[in-house]
């Protein structure tokens, strides 16, 4: 078994080091499309319903498994025979979303709404896409003691890049203008195309019959049928797969019940706004990334399926200090405690829990079935812990984390099972 300092010393590997800067990349346009653009809105004078509708562009990210076959097996006039599968998709996709962000900067909501939408639906479609080659990219590029490495250091990019567009972007908009603050995102944009350009393509399997396939009917429904159907009949022939699919919804099910109520729960105790900025996206964010270094130490350390166990189990046990934070009332201290543990321990969970659905994929067609994975998760996700606000309605703030960790049972209880059941399922 490798030591642990064997094992942070996976973070040195210039493959590993090289996805911050796909993190960033990968991270950046994902508040220009949510909270600072709907604070844009808010000052161009839309209503809220208007606000909310435009949240909708954000569905993007939830669908893109329905394109990820053409990112995995259409190949691109000159930038595939130039860069290869991944980085001729990862080049593309980075080049519109600086000509869409671009396009926002010159767009106005106040006079053309519908123009900024447009603008705005495209920079949410391509960061979509850039999201699944970025993914395909991470998952074939590493060796798979590095998965839980990569997983943390993409984290790391994505965060610093989401702070970023988020408070950066606003601060920059309030000085110089919202034209300027898009503008600046679009040249940020150039971190990611720099990166494609000086790191390699990777040496990935390939289906035997995915290559170009043009010119008749029959080669188009040969084509289709590696690229649509191979993917999803391929993870199918996975021993107990139904079982993956329903561990990938239920992992994280606790703590989506959690976050869903986090925030009302802080305000509703007497915590202001500002208390809760300060420490949640301050302390919080550095609590988030030393939980997500922990956690690809962890798989390097153990493996990917031990490291999710534990992670899991940690994650379950953070509910708790809700609880306590229910019974204290208010009580800045407690808030510290209550939030650092929380991040610490989501940040290992999600690092293990990256680097499980990238070694679920098959080489040959990783970014259409690590779409698929992390699309379901998402979705499933989002709408399990929707009744999340009317359990909280029907009972009290103790009970409710109660409830929400004895929501991550099922999830362990299944993974304890799986690693009985399938010992190898963690193995690529």
């Amino acid at each position: 078994m490798r030591t642990w300092l064997d094992a942070a010393g996976v973070y040195g590997d210039r493959r590993v080091a090289s996805l911050f800067f796909f993190g960033f990349s990968s991270g950046l346009p994902l508040a220009l499309t949510g909270a600072t653009l709907a604070a844009w809105f808010t000052e161009a004078g839309a209503s809220l319903t208007e606000i909310g509708l435009v949240s909708l562009i954000g569905f993007a990210y939830t669908l893109k498994y329905l394109w990820s076959p053409l990112v995995d097996r259409l190949p691109l006039p000159f930038l595939t025979s130039w860069l290869g599968r991944r980085r001729a998709w990862l080049l593309l996709s980075q080049l519109v979303l600086i000509v869409a962000l671009l396009g926002l900067a010159s767009s106005d909501p106040g006079t053309l709404r519908t123009l900024t939408v447009f603008w705005a639906v495209l920079v949410a479609f391509s960061s979509a896409t850039q999201d699944i080659a970025v993914d395909a990219y991470r998952t074939e590029i590493l060796d798979d003691d590095q998965l839980g490495a990569g997983a943390a250091t993409l984290v790391f990019g994505y965060r610093v890049a989401m702070v970023t567009s988020g408070g950066g972007a606003l601060i920059l908009a309030g000085t110089l203008g919202w034209d300027w603050a898009y503008g600046a995102m679009a040249l940020l944009m150039g971190v990611g195309v720099l990166a494609v350009l000086i790191n390699p393509e990777p040496l990935a399997a390939m289906a035997p019959s995915s290559v170009d396939r043009t010119g008749s009917v029959g080669q188009m429904v040969i084509w289709f049928r590696d690229a649509v159907i191979g993917p999803f009949a391929d993870f199918m022939t996975r021993p107990g797969w139904i079982a993956v699919l329903l561990f990938v919804g239920l992992y994280k099910y606790g703590d989506a019940l959690l976050g869903v109520m986090a925030t009302p729960f802080y305000l509703k105790i007497g915590f202001s706004l500002a208390e809760v900025g300060v420490v949640s996206k301050g302390f919080g964010l550095a609590m988030t990334l030393a939980g997500a270094a922990l956690g690809g130490v962890l798989v390097a350390r153990y493996g990917i399926v031990r490291a999710l166990l534990f992670a899991g189990f940690l994650q379950a046990a953070s509910n708790l200090v809700f609880v306590a934070q229910a019974m204290i009332g208010y009580s800045l201290p407690a808030l510290v405690v209550t939030i650092g543990v929380e991040n610490l321990t989501g940040g290992m969970g999600t690092t293990a829990f990256v680097a499980y659905l990238s070694s679920l994929c098959n080489r040959a067609y990783t970014a259409t079935q690590y779409a698929l994975l992390s699309s379901m998760m998402a979705a499933t996700r989002t709408f399990l812990a929707s009744g999340g606000g009317w359990v909280a309605d029907q009972v009290d703030w103790v009970s409710y984390f109660l409830l929400s960790t004895a929501a991550a049972a099922p999830g362990l209880l299944l993974l304890i099972w799986m690693m009985k059941r399938y010992p190898e399922q963690g193995a690529r």
